[in-house]
């Protein structure tokens, strides 16, 4: 028999979780002019067995909300009971942010563009030092949960350093349809993590200031995939997750012409090049239309939501497959087992009817 080997206690912003507690911890960052306190709520399961440390991370952009509805339901998962090492959630960090429903933070600076941050610098900045310090240096893995930005939506998508053989296998176990090697952005939450060692996986799905219930859904799912992979949850009887497929590589279609878009797609569905009509532009009377085409094939993985564009303004993001005839296909199967109830990793009474 494999002797058990206890878990140890981890202190964070100066309180102390010991092996077998839960505990919700209100980091303190600053004050706002209005002397009102501004902390990011944070929620530690500390499992009575040695295991890895992971960190999940939502509504680092404040108005992201899909991931703050993902941790919700993931701390309902009864299985969390038999946790091996201890979770970290953090389903609000930019608190400001979500409270006027706004991307930024009073500063207007975007914390992911400001780590690792500053002891003594703006509000952005003592944010993101807090949040590296007391979160992601303390943590052996990391999942960031965002969304698209506001009237743009991304179909369910992981974007990581798929060249790290660590991370690879836990995008691999998380099960979204589509992963792209993602490079990494100065300033962002996951080129720090990568800096100090720490794999980390981005999720992107829907859009912001809205739930998507195959995004959440998925989401969920992922993350206890990711957890039985680092064997912080025991395993399933289930067969694994559908094996997802990496692209190639992306590019964005941009509006030829200012007017009155029309999207003729979804997200998930294939384009061929020049030949699917995708989007139509056209002036308020419809006198002049302008019809949208992709110069290459491929997979629909996010676009604009706002009818009313400007020549120039990002409509479409497309990724490039090998066979993108067999990555929608994967898509759509990926779309209807999620919506399968029986097929969730996490208590159906807790779904909302649809």
């Amino acid at each position: 028999m494999a002797r058990v080997i206890k878990n140890q206690p981890i202190t964070i912003a100066g309180e102390t979780v010991h092996p077998g507690e839960q505990k919700t911890i209100n980091v303190q960052i600053g004050k706002l002019y209005t002397h009102s306190a501004l902390t990011m709520p944070v929620q530690v399961w500390c499992g009575r067995q040695a295991g890895p440390i992971l960190f999940i991370s939502a509504a680092i952009h404040g108005d992201e909300l899909n991931g703050v509805e993902i941790i919700r339901r993931l701390l309902k998962v009864k299985s969390l009971k038999r946790l091996k090492g201890t979770l970290i959630t953090v389903p609000i960090v930019n608190l400001h942010g979500f409270i006027n429903h706004s991307r930024y933070l009073p500063d207007r600076r975007d914390l992911n563009r400001s780590f690792p941050g500053s002891k003594s610098g703006s509000i952005a900045g003592r944010l993101a030092h807090t949040f590296l310090n007391e979160i992601v240096k303390k943590s052996t893995h990391g999942i960031d949960l965002h969304t698209g930005a506001i009237n743009r939506t991304n179909l369910p998508q992981i974007r990581a350093d798929l060249d790290s053989v660590d991370v690879k296998a836990m995008a691999e176990s998380f099960g979204a349809p589509v992963m792209l090697n993602s490079n990494l952005r100065d300033g962002s939450l996951r080129a720090a993590a990568v800096k100090r060692g720490i794999p980390i996986l981005l999720y992107e799905a829907g859009e912001a200031l809205r739930f998507d219930e195959v995004s959440i859904r998925a989401g969920v799912n992922g993350i206890i995939n990711v957890m039985r992979h680092l064997k912080m949850l025991p395993a399933s009887r289930r067969k694994n997750p559908r094996k997802p497929v990496i692209a190639r590589g992306s590019f964005w279609i941009r509006a030829p012409h200012s007017g009155i878009f029309r999207s003729l797609t979804e997200d998930g569905m294939r384009v061929e090049a020049k030949k699917t009509l995708i989007g139509v532009i056209s002036d308020p009377f419809g006198e002049s239309e302008v019809e949208v085409y992709s110069p290459n094939s491929g997979i629909i993985i996010g676009q604009m939501r706002m009818p009313l564009v400007n020549e120039g303004e990002a409509l479409f993001h497309i990724a490039r497959f090998a066979r993108s005839d067999v990555v929608e296909e994967k898509v759509d199967e990926f779309q209807e087992e999620i919506m399968d109830e029986s097929k969730l990793l996490y208590p159906v009474e807790d779904i909302p009817s649809l």
